[in-house]
């Protein structure tokens, strides 16, 4: 018996030639197949990604299969993962029991339940050792014997590229060689900042830059030189001749082009990402495969036809399956029926590795809802603010790194905090005093409409930009410096005893230098107090509009106060809370800001929040409407900064005498919430615990050491995000694991906040739930290896070496504890909801993305109703 692996790529006959291909679109063709794949932006504004966010439509096990058929890369945990999650008590053997016989409820089995049930059983177990030696000849002619019958037991289908096909016949290394090509000119085209000359005719295109130096390489071979030079014209028309050479059936194009994506998804990424910002290169995937299998075809042209390949499963597999795993033994087989055989082949066929570990992922995952459950349901609310209003409330962002430090907040004082997206529901772009450089501030699922922007008075602003100038012509006098080969010669002279200097001090006392340094910039520069353009002015320099109108105002703070369910109950200071990190030397800096602000920190929206709470116009309105808030309550703007866990003022108006008493006794409680948020975190550090005697003085010295590779966890193990009431968590210590959103469901009547919160927060969170998951299962191939021989490339990402894929996930130093242990657990996202079950109804049939994503298996869902009930969906 032969059992199908792969789809064979069928040749296109004549017709297909003269008709189909002539027709097809291959920019269409491109865009379609590149939702295999997901944009990937500079690592300067670092945003985590849903790695598989195009591909939803399908279920996740399916998306799991096609990517291990397609590049041999596992998306689910692995045994060494399971293996330490299970010791560690994360997984429960009733689960396992549970989604066992979920599974076998779901097959037609055709062999007695506990026969099956027990052969699923052993094959589940961990850390497996056969200790039954097995005859390997005998088993080799019972699986010939068997093959003389026809056993049709099922075929998964993938399609691989002629190069990789060509590798596994050992052959020729053009899969290898192709993607040193590719990177090499990727590298080329997409550099920002670090080649000294560009690569020529860039405007033109990748094809046509390409094509145009290729055929110059001198490390090609005149002969392929040659051919490069012959090529068509256009990127489209090579495209389509590639395809035409390669003989690739007119049914297998899209799934050969995602094939030859998924060979390089970073640099492809890229690819992506630059034709989703810029119009004028919207064909750049499409430019990059043309390049691609122009390349590709050239290098095995050679080869062709190449000879197929035996994907045949081997029915030893099979067999020897039942021999440890059911006890069967080889000998046995010849004594079975036709029915009894292909029974026993159809279930260790179908119970396969994919199978086992998509099992032990969902029983992991029904240990943690269990364990979460408990927390919360046995929360005995807290009565002590109950009827009272705080002297003052903080809202943060639903980031988990928020709910350890709002924990200690919220002990240290009558204090209340809330739950919120990190931009506040503000749709800006943003633009600090003296610089040119915008950046979108929200989640990179949506597009500003607003810009907003600092401003000073013309004299003042123009001493601070010949400041900065200053500073910053130093450093671009030693790039260029660096860069010229006479002048390179003397400057280690001129250059070498700051430098000298610095790295000493960098390296055995950073936090002292890295403050000295600081204050050193900061006096130096000396940025005057800005102001913030929130009137709508009309711009000429600006494809958004500056500011907002009188009614937008309103519109934006009355969706802000309701999104973080603050109304009523006003608290004499209202502090709106951004936050971002701080760490030095860091690649990665901008990973462990604001994922809901496009990988920058949220202060900026925290200022403009505040600042438009403030004003009295806005107020009035407000009040008309019923949200009143009171003449003496004042807003406030400050900054979380992860990495030390502190707070920093951004903004302080005017405070009321009510106000002042509130700030005063937040400053005072600040130095023990500090104190302890941060033993809290650095205990979870490894090696940190039993050193760490100032826990504050040591999140400074990690956060300033440029050879730390771990200034902090980020979101590592997050695991939940709950939409409710914040007397739902309160007492409960959620261990960082949980993103937090206010939600209040009587206030919700329509369901358009929970739909808001759905379409917005929750999204984000997924998403940076499933790019911490990828880069946990998948390191080599979504993550980024070790951060201590990474090498930045081209100003735009990073590389492991000076050939390999751009990385597009986060390094190994943010989701493993060490080289043998993870520390995230890589577990789909649990939507817990606070409201009737009709709520949840509402949601799911109005919402077809959110009913997408919980049908197919990318997020679980559960919701506690008004009585305190517990319910599981799905």
């Amino acid at each position: 018996m032969k059992l199908t692996s792969a789809l064979t790529l069928t040749q296109p006959n004549h017709l297909e030639k003269d008709f189909n291909y002539l027709s097809l679109d291959m920019n269409e063709l491109a865009t379609s197949a590149s939702k295999v794949i997901a944009p990937l932006g500079p690592i300067s504004t670092f945003v985590a990604r849903h790695p598989w966010a195009g591909l939803e439509h399908q279920t996740f096990e399916q998306v799991v299969r096609k990517f291990k058929d397609t590049c041999d890369v596992d998306l689910l945990p692995n045994v060494a993962v399971l293996n330490s999650a299970w010791n560690q008590g994360e997984i429960e053997q009733q689960f396992i029991d549970i989604v066992l016989k979920q599974w076998l409820d779901a097959q037609q089995l055709e062999m007695p339940r506990e026969m099956a049930e027990q052969f699923c059983k052993n094959a589940l177990r961990l850390n497996q050792k056969r200790c039954k030696q097995i005859a390997v000849s005998e088993l080799k002619n019972m699986a010939a014997k068997l093959s003389r019958f026809n056993y049709l037991i099922g075929n998964s289908i993938a399609v691989q590229t002629l190069s990789q096909r060509l590798e596994q016949h050992g052959i020729e290394n053009a899969g290898k060689e192709l993607n040193n090509q590719m990177i090499k000119w990727c590298k080329l085209f997409l550099d920002e900042s670090q080649a000294i000359w560009s690569m020529p005719n860039r405007e033109k295109g990748f094809y046509q830059a390409w094509r145009n130096l290729a055929s110059l390489d001198p490390a090609l071979q005149a002969s392929l030189r040659k051919q490069i030079k012959e090529l068509p014209l256009t990127a489209e028309e090579a495209l389509r001749e590639a395809l035409l050479v390669l003989e690739i059936s007119y049914s297998d194009i899209q799934s050969y082009l995602e094939a030859h994506l998924l060979s390089l998804p970073g640099w492809a990424g890229m690819m992506l990402w630059r034709s989703q910002e810029n119009p004028k290169d919207q064909s750049l995937v499409m430019d990059y495969l043309a390049v691609r299998l122009s390349m590709e075809s050239i290098l095995i042209k050679p080869y062709l036809p190449i000879p197929e390949q035996n994907h045949d499963l081997q029915l030893e597999d099979l067999i020897a399956s039942w021999y440890h795993w059911g006890d069967v033994p080889i000998k046995a087989w010849s004594h079975l029926s036709s029915a009894e055989i292909k029974a026993r082949l159809n279930l260790a066929y179908r119970f396969d590795h994919v199978v086992r570990e998509r099992l032990w992922l969902e029983a992991w995952e029904k240990t943690y809802e269990k364990q979460l459950k408990v927390k919360i349901t046995s929360n005995k609310h807290s009565e002590k603010r109950s009827g009272k209003t705080a002297l003052a409330q903080f809202a943060f962002c639903i980031d988990v790194r928020s709910e350890p430090f709002r924990r200690q907040l919220e002990n240290a004082g009558p204090f209340e905090t809330l739950g919120t997206a990190g931009f506040f529901g503000l749709p800006i772009e943003t633009c600090t005093l003296g610089s040119t450089h915008k950046h979108d501030s929200l989640p990179v699922m949506f597009k500003p409409k607003y810009q907003i922007k600092e401003s000073a008075s013309t004299n003042e602003l123009t001493k601070y930009k010949q400041r900065k100038q200053a500073a910053n012509s130093l450093g671009g006098t030693f790039k260029t410096l660096k860069h010229n080969l006479l002048a390179s010669l003397a400057l280690p002279e001129v250059s070498g005893p700051w430098l000298s200097l610095q790295t000493l001090g960098r390296t055995f006392v950073p936090r002292s230098t890295g403050i000295v340094m600081r204050k050193l910039k900061d006096h130096w520069q000396q940025k005057p107090s800005a102001e913030l353009t929130l009137d709508h002015t009309h711009c000429s320099n600006s494809e958004l509009q500056v500011g907002f109108s009188e009614d937008e105002k309103v519109n934006f703070v009355r969706q802000a106060l309701k999104m973080m369910g603050l109304t009523e109950h006003f608290a004499p200071l209202v502090v709106i809370c951004g936050h971002g990190s701080h760490s030095t030397n860091n690649p990665y800096a901008s990973a462990l800001d604001c994922g809901a602000c496009g990988g920058a920190s949220s202060g900026f929206n925290a200022r403009v929040l505040a600042s438009l709470c403030n004003l009295p116009e806005v107020r009035k309105t407000l009040a008309a409407e019923g949200i009143v808030i009171p003449q003496d309550t004042v807003f406030a703007a400050a900054e979380h900064i992860t990495t030390l866990d502190e707070l920093r003022w951004l903004y302080l108006p005017e405070l009321s005498t009510a106000a002042k008493e509130a700030y005063q006794y937040i400053q005072a409680s600040l130095p023990k919430v500090y104190e302890e948020a941060n033993a809290e975190r650095l205990g979870k550090l490894p090696g940190l615990s039993s050193q760490s005697k100032n826990a504050k003085q040591e999140a400074e010295k990690m956060a300033e050491d440029w050879s730390e590779v771990r200034p902090e966890w980020g979101l590592a193990r997050n695991a939940a995000f709950i939409i409710g009431d914040r007397k739902l968590t309160e007492e409960c210590n959620l261990d960082g694991r949980v993103f937090l959103q206010n939600y209040d469901w009587q206030k919700d009547r329509d369901g358009a906040l929970l739909a808001n919160i759905i379409a917005g927060p929750a999204t984000v969170a997924q998403w940076i739930n499933l790019q911490y998951y990828a880069s946990t299962v998948a390191p080599h191939y979504y993550g980024s290896g070790n951060k201590a021989t990474q090498t930045v490339t081209a100003g735009i990402g990073v590389m492991q070496g000076n050939a390999s894929d751009l990385l597009s996930g986060l390094p190994w130093q943010s989701v493993m504890r060490s080289d043998q242990e993870a520390y995230h657990a890589p577990l789909r996202l649990l939507v817990v909801i606070q409201a009737p079950s009709e709520y949840i109804d509402r949601v799911l049939s109005r919402n077809r993305d959110f009913r997408q994503k919980f049908k197919n298996g990318w997020l679980r869902l559960a919701s506690i109703d008004p009585k305190g009930n517990w319910k599981s969906w799905g």
